[in-house]
């Protein structure tokens, strides 16, 4: 591994810590017995999480869910590792790290998921037609995301050493505005940020498809709570079920209500949302794609040592999602 990366990801473990040393102790759950403290994105990928909050689904099951709402994933690492979030949502490569750093946390559910939701965008009249045309140009992504392991594994598929490009890391609200003025020449990220982009001039280099990785958006927590919360955690998956039958059966409907709660025009809206599959579950199919990017993170020395993905599922909410391995 480069010396950059090596010096790129020990700079996120002391920011993460620092976030962890500034936040208060961690606590089981705050407030009444029933709440629960949900970090997740405030992005396209959240669909389940915004319609269950929206429509009541967790206040008819008799819990209080307090909503979190961030603009990436490691943003919900860090509340959750810091003890301000009893449940965070993340992309794979966010969650690996965190299973890699913690062997209190688990993933118990993955709520959405899209081979092409990570998309590299360029100018369009940008000569660049290829990876290899970035070499010595600036590109934008948000370090510690399921979009940056995307990008890792895009780089090595070609054999191009990341050292070779200028990599900056920036939120994705920030990309667009840098790439109109130049400040960088391309930026990779999730979805909505390409589809807004495109709207605005902007051309698809290439997606992050192919390479074996489906981009689950997972949901964690400690063990101790979800045992502890065994029941309250049935009922949080039980909404989300609500949530992602009423997204299935009235799609024009959900289309409206994200574009009002991300401000997105419908029509970005509509295109981000083509590129995910909302599903609650935890399959087969999902479970390899986990070994496969963490067995990656951990030959590009992301992580020190690789997690073991199977001891860090949590089996019984598996049988009430009815997606057995």
């Amino acid at each position: 591994m480069s010396k950059i990366i090596r010096q790129n990801n020990l700079l996120y473990c002391l920011i993460v810590l620092m976030v962890a040393l500034t936040l208060p102790p961690c606590k089981v759950m705050a407030g009444s017995k029933n709440e629960i403290r949900f970090a997740f994105q405030d992005r396209i990928g959240s669909v389940l999480p915004i319609l269950a909050v929206h429509e009541g689904y967790f206040a008819d099951q008799g819990l209080k869910v307090k909503s979190l709402r961030f603009n990436s994933g490691p943003a919900c690492a860090e509340a959750l590792y810091s003890g301000a979030a009893d449940i965070g949502a993340m992309g794979d490569t966010t969650a690996i790290i965190m299973l890699a750093r913690d062997s209190r946390l688990c993933i118990f559910a993955c709520h959405a998921s899209g081979e092409d939701r990570h998309r590299l965008m360029v100018l369009q009249d940008a000569p660049i037609v290829s990876l290899h045309d970035l070499a010595g140009k600036r590109l934008a992504v948000k370090k510690g995301t399921s979009t940056y392991g995307g990008l890792l594994a895009a780089l090595d598929r070609e054999h191009i050493d990341p050292t070779t490009i200028g990599i900056i890391d920036l939120t994705p609200p920030t990309m667009i505005t840098a790439l109109q003025s130049g400040a960088v020449d391309a930026f990779a990220a999730s979805e909505p940020t390409p589809s807004t982009a495109e709207e605005k001039g902007a051309r698809q280099l290439l997606t992050f498809g192919g390479l074996g990785n489906v981009y689950p958006i997972l949901m964690l927590a400690r063990r101790g709570f979800l045992e502890e919360h065994a029941s309250s955690m049935d009922r949080f998956v039980n909404a989300l079920t609500r949530a992602q039958e009423y997204a299935v059966a009235n799609p024009e409907v959900v289309i409206r209500l994200m574009s009002a709660e991300t401000g997105l025009s419908p029509s970005t809206t509509r295109a981000a949302m083509q590129r995910h599959q909302y599903h609650l579950g935890l399959d087969g199919k999902i479970v390899t794609s986990l070994e496969k990017t963490a067995q990656f993170l951990r030959d590009q020395k992301i992580i020190d040592v690789k997690p073991d993905v199977a001891a860090s599922l949590n089996r019984r909410l598996f049988e009430t999602l009815n997606t057995p391995l």
